[in-house]
């Protein structure tokens, strides 16, 4: 069981008052708040060890690498990497996407190739592939999904051919909560030889992620979502396609042996860290995932389900609410409108009652344009979350329709 109440006191955040109210924050699907193990690790990092990894031999250079390798085998552990040498330190999902767009895309893809992606993608797993398309002459392929927030298989399928080198699909949805089934669609893709990236950044803190087991050729995650510090991340790559891929960006850290003839490259993962990283962040990440270790992320993983399905039927009862996606599995995330009340107002109104959502496209454009919606509100739960701000979060909505006379 998770103890919900232990786990708030570590957020001294939750206990903050928005124009006079209890903060009820409900916007994890963008970034979740870090707890004071995390914070005060940082602090000390900052205060007593402050110094650039991997170049010094002096005691703080070492003291920093040694808590940034550390932090390293603790991404390992936690996604079940064979290797360390397959967990590179990024700034966040984005730039991880970044980085095997281009680089795989430099080593496998060619012109009249073709990349899947699905119509529910956050636009981090969409534009890079079609920069890559547009920089090779490849093609770019989209699978569908139907109005509850379940992908079209069947499509999928039809899709996959030898052409494909590579899908991209995010593990679950940031708009519609939607658990793909990234295990099925990993197999068949490797059917076809195509290889496949895994968007993890909304089910990292939500659900256990094992790289081995989902077989999948690259995940990539953000340290925010998972109660770690902004401006970090990691990309999962399997050790054989790392080695076969050129490096994304030039400077230090990434070379073996620098000559204006000819430069060499560093092992792996280093030749993917070109220059000096976030390394107090990448302590603060290492921290984050030894905190939710403990608690343990399925223990977690149940309780906002709990939650997710309080809110739902809560949510169901006010009577000109829409919510979309209501896929068989489903993650933490709950993207809604009311009739007749845009969604910025209602996320402002609701920002009054000191209750934090998410109001807009999402970074998620197409699937606004699947349903035919300018924008929605979204609620997005943490495992610090309880079912009292989901009655607030209830309350609030009714008031707001009252107020606007919906």
């Amino acid at each position: 069981m998770v103890d919900v109440e232990k786990i708030r006191a570590d957020f001294p955040i939750l206990e903050e008052k928005v124009y006079g109210k209890l903060l009820v924050y409900l916007d994890n699907g963008a970034t979740a708040q870090r707890p004071l193990p995390v914070v005060d690790r940082m602090t000390e990092y900052y205060l007593k060890y402050n110094s650039n990894v991997h170049r010094g031999v002096h005691y703080l250079s070492n003291k920093c690498t040694d808590a940034n390798e550390e932090a390293r085998r603790e991404v390992q552990h936690f996604i079940h990497a064979a290797s360390e040498k397959e967990v590179i330190f990024t700034r966040g999902t984005t730039e991880a996407i970044n980085l095997v767009a281009y680089a795989f895309g430099e080593a496998f893809v060619g012109e009249g190739d073709e990349i899947l992606v699905t119509e529910m993608e956050h636009h981090a797993n969409i534009v890079p592939w079609q920069m890559l398309c547009e920089r090779k002459k490849a093609v770019l392929k989209v699978v569908p999904f139907d109005d509850k927030g379940e992908l079209q298989l069947d499509i999928y399928e039809k899709l996959l051919t030898e052409r494909v080198k590579l899908v991209g699909v995010a593990y679950v949805s940031n708009v519609l909560g939607t658990v793909n089934p990234v295990r099925e669609m990993i197999a068949r893709a490797h059917a076809v030889g195509a290889k496949v990236l895994v968007d993890a950044a909304q089910a990292i803190a939500h659900l256990p992620v094992d790289v081995q087991e989902l077989d999948c050729d690259f995940l990539a995650f953000s340290g925010h979502k998972v109660y770690g510090p902004t401006g970090v991340g990691v990309l999962y790559g399997k050790e054989k396609l790392l080695e076969q891929m050129p490096p994304w960006q030039g400077g230090g850290e990434m070379i073996r042996e620098v000559r204006f003839e000819k430069t060499t490259y560093n092992e792996l993962p280093f030749k993917f860290e070109a220059g000096t990283p976030d390394f107090i962040g990448i302590v603060g990440l290492g921290e984050a995932l030894k905190y939710i270790g403990k608690i343990g992320v399925a223990e977690a993983g149940r309780y906002e389900e709990e939650l997710l399905h309080y809110a739902q039927e809560q949510m169901r009862q006010i009577p000109r609410l829409r919510i979309f996606g209501e896929a068989r599995q489903k993650a933490s995330v709950i993207s809604f409108q009311i009739d007749g009340i845009h969604h910025f107002d209602l996320g402002t109104l609701l920002d009054q009652m000191g209750i934090a959502v998410r109001t807009g496209q999402l970074c998620a454009e197409p699937v606004m344009q699947h349903y035919g919606m300018t924008g929605m509100v979204r609620a997005s739960l943490a495992m610090y979350n309880t079912k009292a701000e989901i009655d607030k979060l209830c309350e609030g909505l009714r008031k707001v329709e009252k107020m606007l006379n919906v």
